[in-house]
């Protein structure tokens, strides 16, 4: 195989026409220039030049090699450029978190895209177990998660809080245990963590959440206060998905005694080192939330 600083050297020569500017050009010293294609011709077996004292010429063999060598040492330099180069807002950065989180974000990091269109973001919603394999597995550039992670692999840090939410319908003035038990629960698939942390931490009552009629469930973070706001149920949620429910009118937020608030935690893969883009889209993260 060829030796690309030999064929490097040689090519720039050819353009420059004189061993001098070769070696200014190439920050070597002539000498060096020399002994390139000096070892070119040693491992090709034929000769490139015709010296004629401070200048030279081609030969047959040179000239196609030079014809054939130009793209190669192109392609060497902008393959060199495109891998060092890091830019701030180009690429795909690939972000997984919760739907609350998500609902948040989303409509930010799209406008942080539309600011640069050379940037792309890739964002899925994911619960908690499933943003943790992907970190581990390199699927994700991030993920933000409302529990620490316990894989080894994964570097984390509290960077926000998120408050869950006690949601009635408009017409419930007070959230009594029996208001509650009449309502019935509309259940996610976090339903039953969120309604143990809230509704345990200000209802001596409560032991669980099967305690209530299930009058419905929802999987779609952006559904599930639908069927609170017809009057056919209550429901625990974080903050920013209660935030995001356009009919706000329609449903009552009822501030209890002991708030209770879920850490927001940034996961990395450990000991890998983060492009420019990726850390842009952090910095809007935590600046939003």
């Amino acid at each position: 195989m060829i030796n690309t600083k030999w064929l490097r050297s040689f090519c720039t020569l050819v353009d420059t026409g004189h061993f001098t500017r070769t070696a200014e050009q190439l920050y070597m010293t002539q000498s060096g220039v020399s002994q390139h294609i000096q070892k070119l011709e040693e491992q090709l077996g034929l000769p490139l030049l015709i010296r004629q004292g401070k200048r030279f010429t081609l030969t047959d063999a040179g000239e196609r090699l030079y014809e054939e060598a130009q793209s190669i040492v192109s392609a060497l330099e902008n393959l060199e450029q495109r891998v060092s180069n890091d830019p701030a807002f180009e690429g795909v950065v690939r972000v997984m978190s919760p739907g609350s989180i998500g609902l948040k974000l989303y409509p930010h990091l799209l406008e942080l895209q539309r600011k640069h269109s050379a940037l792309s973001i890739d964002y899925r919603f994911a619960p908690n177990n499933d943003i943790e394999q992907a970190i581990a597995e390199n699927r994700i550039d991030f993920g933000l998660m409302t529990s620490a992670p316990s894989d080894q692999q994964i570097s984390y840090q509290p960077i926000a809080e998120e408050s869950l939410l006690l949601v009635t319908p408009a017409s419930v003035k007070e959230p009594t245990w029996q208001a509650l038990e009449t309502l019935g629960f509309i259940d996610h698939p976090d339903g039953s963590h969120h309604a143990r942390l809230l509704l345990g931490a200000n209802f001596p009552e409560f032991q669980h959440s099967n305690l209530f009629i299930q009058k419905g469930f929802s999987n779609q973070i952006s559904l599930i206060l639908n069927p609170v706001s017809m009057g056919l149920g209550f429901s625990v949620l974080p903050a920013h998905a209660v935030a995001a429910f356009t009919q706000q009118q329609l449903i009552k937020v009822h501030q209890l005694l002991n708030p209770v608030n879920e850490p927001i935690y940034l996961g990395l893969p450990r000991n890998k080192p983060m492009p420019n883009r990726v850390n842009s889209v952090i910095s809007e993260v935590k600046k939003r939330l």
